[in-house]
C-alpha cells in the first residue's frame, strides 16, 4: 500500500468514528463569549456518567475476572496511548498508596514508554510490535490482566496488547470509547463507553478521557474491594509514609473501632502502624502478631478474620 493511499484509509477510517466526528454547530465557537464556552463545556461533560451507566453490566464482569486473577497473584496492566495511556499510568500510579498494592502490582503502559507520558513520542501509537515488546518485559502470565485503553478503539499499540496478551492466556480487557472498534473484538471482555462527538473535534482527551478516567478508577477501586483491600468504606490498607496518611490512619481506625485515641495510638504502635492489623487488635482484642496470624490466613480480608477470631 503506497503511503497515499495509506493516509486516504485512514482519513476515511476517522470519518466513521463518533470520537471524530465534526459538529457543525459549534464551528464558530471561538467567537462566543468565555462563559458561554465554559457552559457548553460543561453541558457535554454531563453525558459521560450517562455513558458509562449503560456499560456497568459489562464492567462488573471484567471486575470479577481481574480479582479472580489477582486473588491468585496476578497483576492488572492498563495499556494505551496519548492521553489513553497517561490515564493508565496515573491509575496505577496510585494504587500502592492508596490500596498498599505491591510495586509492580498494577502496572501503566504507554506507548513510547515514560518519556511519553510529558512530551508525545511521535508513532509510538502505531507500533503493536512495541506493545509486545513492553508486555515480554512483564513476563507476563495467565494471571494477569491487560486493558487496552484506547479512544477511537484502533490504536494499533492497544490492539496489539490485548492480543499478544489474549495469545499468552491472560484475562483481557478492551476500553474503548466508539462503538463497533476493533480493540472490544480483540479482548475477551469489551467495554465501550460510547461519549460522542468532542467539543474540539476530535480531542479525544475531552469527553472520551473522562470516561477512560471514569471506568478506570471503576476497576481498580473494585477490584481491590473484591480482594479485601477496604472494610466498608475505610481505605483500611493506606500505608503511612507521611503526616497526612498518619493522621488518616487514626481517623480510619477510629471510624473502624470507636476507641479512644490512647489505645488508637498504642495499637499502632503495637502493630508497626498497620491500621488492618490495629482495627483487628482493637475489635477482636488480640495482639499484633495473632493480628498478623489471622489476617494472612484471611487473605488480608479484615471481615474474614474477624470472624475468625470470633470463632
Amino acid at each position: 500500500m503506497t503511503s497515499t493511499s495509506h493516509h486516504h484509509d485512514l482519513r476515511a477510517q476517522l470519518e466513521h468514528l463518533t470520537t471524530e466526528a465534526f459538529r457543525p454547530e459549534l464551528s464558530e465557537i471561538d467567537r462566543l463569549p468565555t462563559a458561554e464556552i465554559a457552559r457548553l463545556m460543561n453541558g457535554e461533560d454531563t453525558a459521560v456518567p450517562a455513558a458509562v451507566a449503560e456499560r456497568l453490566t459489562e464492567i462488573a464482569a471484567a471486575v470479577d475476572a481481574v480479582a479472580a486473577r489477582m486473588a491468585r497473584g496476578g497483576r492488572l496492566v492498563y495499556a494505551g496511548a496519548g492521553t489513553a495511556g497517561r490515564l493508565g499510568v496515573l491509575d496505577a500510579s496510585e494504587c500502592p498508596p492508596t490500596f498498599n498494592t505491591a510495586p509492580g502490582q498494577v502496572v501503566g503502559l504507554i506507548a513510547g514508554g515514560p518519556e511519553a507520558m510529558v512530551t508525545s513520542v511521535e508513532g509510538a501509537e502505531d507500533s503493536a510490535e512495541l506493545a509486545r515488546a513492553d508486555l515480554d518485559a512483564l513476563a507476563l502470565t495467565a494471571d494477569d490482566t491487560v486493558v487496552g485503553v484506547s479512544a477511537s478503539g484502533r490504536t494499533p499499540y492497544a490492539i496489539g496488547a490485548v492480543e499478544h496478551a489474549r495469545a499468552l492466556g491472560a484475562l483481557t480487557i478492551g476500553l474503548a470509547c466508539n462503538t463497533g472498534s476493533a480493540l472490544a473484538a480483540a479482548a475477551e471482555h469489551g467495554i465501550e463507553i460510547v461519549t460522542g462527538p468532542e467539543l474540539i473535534t476530535g480531542s479525544t482527551r475531552l469527553k472520551a478521557g473522562t470516561a477512560q478516567k471514569l471506568v478506570l478508577n471503576m476497576l481498580s477501586t473494585i477490584t481491590m474491594i473484591r480482594l479485601g483491600k477496604t472494610y466498608g468504606n475505610l481505605m483500611v490498607d493506606v500505608r503511612a509514609s507521611n503526616a497526612k496518611l498518619r493522621a488518616r490512619s487514626r481517623r480510619i481506625v477510629a471510624l473502624a473501632t470507636g476507641a479512644p485515641d490512647d489505645e488508637i495510638e498504642a495499637a499502632l504502635a503495637a502493630t508497626d502502624g498497620e491500621v488492618k492489623h490495629a482495627i483487628l487488635t482493637l475489635l477482636a482484642d488480640v495482639d499484633g502478631p495473632t493480628a498478623a496470624r489471622l489476617l494472612e490466613d484471611s487473605d488480608g480480608h479484615l471481615r474474614a478474620a474477624l470472624a475468625a477470631a470470633k470463632g
